[in-house]
């Protein structure tokens, strides 16, 4: 939607990670909604890496955003679920206190969420429109092989 002439390899690589950062926005949104309060996000893995992308979701967030020195993600939070159950810790809250530090911390830049704020609702409009239509898509995708 809007692609143009003028758009390249760059501007189609940043709408894809726009658009799965407005997505986890929504997943967040909905965290905020049942009243549980988010700080900051805690990012682990690949995509951690990337400054460019680290500043991108502070910005659509509105909120800070840090890694960690954990780079495994999902399967250290299970090494320590367990090193809880098996009493190496006394709960979660001390284990994950003990082992894991904040490396890097990215704050928002409020002329850039406020551009990133007035886009989001547009995506929003076009999700929900189009919603149905994926679903085809998919199905078709399905049939088809």
């Amino acid at each position: 939607i809007g692609l143009s002439l003028r758009h390249g390899r760059k501007h189609l690589v940043r709408s894809v990670m726009e658009g799965a950062t407005y997505a986890m926005r929504d997943t967040l949104e909905i965290i905020q909604e049942m009243n549980i309060p988010v700080k900051q996000v805690r990012l682990s893995g690949g995509g951690a890496r990337s400054e460019f992308w680290r500043q991108m979701q502070a910005d659509i967030y509105g909120k800070k955003v840090v890694t960690i020195n954990a780079e495994e993600g999902p399967a250290y939070g299970v090494a320590l679920l367990a090193a809880a159950g098996t009493g190496a810790y006394k709960n979660v809250v001390e284990a994950c206190t003990k082992t894991i530090s904040v490396v890097t911390e990215t704050k928002p830049d409020n002329a850039t969420k406020k551009i990133y704020n007035k886009y989001y609702p547009h995506y929003g409009h076009l999700y929900q429109s189009l919603k149905g239509d994926f679903a085809a898509i998919a199905k078709t995708v399905e049939e088809v092989g």
